[in-house]
């Protein structure tokens, strides 16, 4: 059977993926090889890449406006890395938004660049909320965000205007909501929360914010480098970007990203009332700052721990417990998750009420 899968990451995704990936371990094509074993260079797999970059263009609303798709190595942790390099002038200034964990990490590299100001954070309080009154500098080579923030339960719900470019980390919420992507000179999203399996980042860029700082950059680092070869400047991560084409096409198939956010919408409002409404459990981020991704939340008493463990491990519950920086719980309702299982989850939460 299988489990209500909540993990925060590598996270759960659709069944159908799950099938049509495995069986491509077995045999893809119809080649008599597997996936795992075919040349980046052959057709099949080149067709895969181009398809990937096409649809999540598609789904993002990007196509035709300038903007590229990658699927690169090394974690959206690479990105903290190569946005700096390609986009921080060598006597430039970047702004970034401390919003968490993540966003820290962003800082802590771009640092290593140049001058990088914090314009906004909100880490005097545990990062449980998300900064408001804050100015983008005019005069800033570019401004990064974090969208949504997986340990301490927080989402940007609105972006600033800004004539700089923005940068947003969405490996959290990407293709979970519609937005303006068009705003955004450069999104990147590390595959494993709401897109496919641990291994590749989803880099959608601007062409015409690059080529500005005037660095001598690496050609591994380069987006410019990855854009001419087409994702292929080495070998990339090739099954995780054939499972991820897999997970855009069954978005595409499900009603495109309009469809996830309904159903994201119902799925974060049925957890958050009940949180609301039980006298038992308290959430940890401003009400007004909520993710709809990732649903943190405390029981106000904790002799009711043991109690409630063993409840939802009973009830084939898995990934649960929250992060040790907020503690308590943390529910990653990403878009395969499917409402049956909030509710599971939910009724949960009712039975520990009622025998409390």
């Amino acid at each position: 059977m299988k489990k209500h899968n909540f993990s925060a990451g590598p996270s759960i995704l659709p069944q159908e993926v799950f099938e049509k990936s495995a069986q491509a371990v077995l045999n893809f094509n119809n080649l008599g090889l597997s996936i795992l074993e075919i040349s980046h260079r052959s057709k099949d797999f080149v067709s895969v890449m181009e398809e990937a970059r096409a649809t999540a263009l598609e789904l993002l609303g990007l196509e035709s406006k300038g903007y590229q798709a990658l699927f690169l190595s090394g974690g959206a942790s690479m990105e903290f890395v190569r946005v700096p390099y390609n986009l921080l002038k060598e006597n430039g200034k970047a702004a970034y938004l401390d919003t968490g964990t993540w966003a820290a990490g962003a800082i802590k590299e771009a640092k290593r660049f140049g001058n990088t100001e914090i314009i906004g954070s909100s880490k005097e309080a545990n990062y449980t909320y998300i900064p408001k009154d804050y100015t983008v500098p005019a005069d800033a080579d570019y401004f990064h965000c974090t969208s949504n923030n997986t340990i301490f339960g927080t989402q940007m719900h609105s972006f600033p205007e800004t004539g700089v470019p923005m940068v947003c980390d969405m490996s959290s919420d990407i293709f979970s909501r519609e937005l303006d992507f068009s705003k955004f000179g450069l999104i990147y999203a590390g595959a494993q929360k709401n897109m496919g399996p641990a291994g590749t980042t989803l880099v959608v860029v601007k062409e015409d914010i690059l080529g500005k700082t005037g660095r001598a950059i690496p050609g591994i680092m380069d987006y410019g480098q990855h854009i001419a070869k087409e994702s292929m400047y080495n070998t990339p991560p090739v099954f995780p970007v054939y499972t991820s084409l897999l997970t855009l096409q069954w978005i595409k198939n499900n009603g495109g990203v309009a469809a996830m956010e309904e159903k994201n919408n119902s799925k974060a409002e049925l957890l958050y009332n009940e949180i609301d409404r039980n006298p038992l459990f308290t959430g940890t981020a401003n009400t007004e700052d909520r993710s709809k991704m990732n649903v943190t939340f405390l029981l106000k008493d904790e002799k009711h721990t043991e109690q409630f463990d063993k409840l939802w491990k009973a009830a084939d519950i898995s990934g649960l417990n929250g992060h040790r920086s907020v503690g308590g719980y943390r529910a990653s309702i990403y878009n395969a998750m499917p409402i049956e299982s909030v509710k599971v989850l939910v009724d949960v939460m009712q039975e520990l009420e009622r025998n409390a």
